[in-house]
């Protein structure tokens, strides 16, 4: 639990990245105790990686609402049903997810068997470095660069793992840092130099707190 909310790593040394950094210690400001939100595994984000490609995002989390509800435990919590998503020993016995092209589901099957065989374990997957790991999820069917970077970055609870495949984070950036033009790659790693061990967390707050800011007039 504490990976997942990131409560597992120093809030104060955080801030004080933050207050070096002109950009980031306005942007932290606005919500000083925010931290990232994980996925609760990384074989929820890759299931998830498999529903939300070529979709869009309210459109995948309904696909995976009803995925849940039809295939996956409820449990009663705060007076509220919520549903669990399937475990990976029952998706790998479905044949069929409906609003989900049938040509996905060897993709989702893969990925069940992937977590079976402890492929896809949080401490397997930390025990390499960041590029062993996403080189290793890219492996599975339907695993990309774009997608094996949000596994690695946003469900195995690493403070420190910069990805330049994520391009609201880089126009976050651009905004935010008042450059006239996207950074790439190169530009993007310069910037964030400012910000270890705390790359993760402070390209998400840019790209999560960044709205919330007051108009400049």
């Amino acid at each position: 639990m504490a990976r997942i909310v990131s409560a597992d790593h120093d809030g104060n040394e955080f801030a004080r990245v933050c207050a070096a950094d002109p950009v980031l210690a306005r942007v932290h400001a606005v919500a000083p105790g925010f931290r990232p939100a994980l996925f609760h595994s990384p074989y929820d984000a890759c299931v998830w990686s498999v529903l939300s490609a070529r979709r869009q995002r309210r459109q995948a989390i309904a696909l995976r609402q009803r995925l849940s509800e039809q295939h996956g435990n409820a449990f009663e919590l705060a007076g509220r049903t919520l549903h669990a998503l399937p475990t990976p020993g029952t998706l790998a016995r479905l044949d069929h997810v409906d609003g989900l092209q049938d040509a996905a589901m060897p993709r989702l099957h893969a990925i069940a068997e992937a977590a079976t065989q402890g492929r896809l374990d949080v401490d397997r997957l930390t025990a390499m470095t960041p590029d062993e790991a996403m080189d290793d999820l890219q492996r599975l069917p339907g695993i990309g660069p774009f997608y094996s970077a949000l596994v690695v970055v946003r469900a195995c609870g690493l403070t420190d793992v910069l990805s330049t495949e994520e391009r609201h984070s880089r126009q976050a950036v651009r905004e935010l840092y008042d450059l006239d033009h996207e950074p790439d790659a190169d530009e993007l790693a310069a910037i964030a130099e400012a910000w270890r061990p705390f790359r993760t967390w402070a390209a998400v707050v840019l790209r999560a707190l960044s709205p919330r800011l007051p108009a400049v007039v």
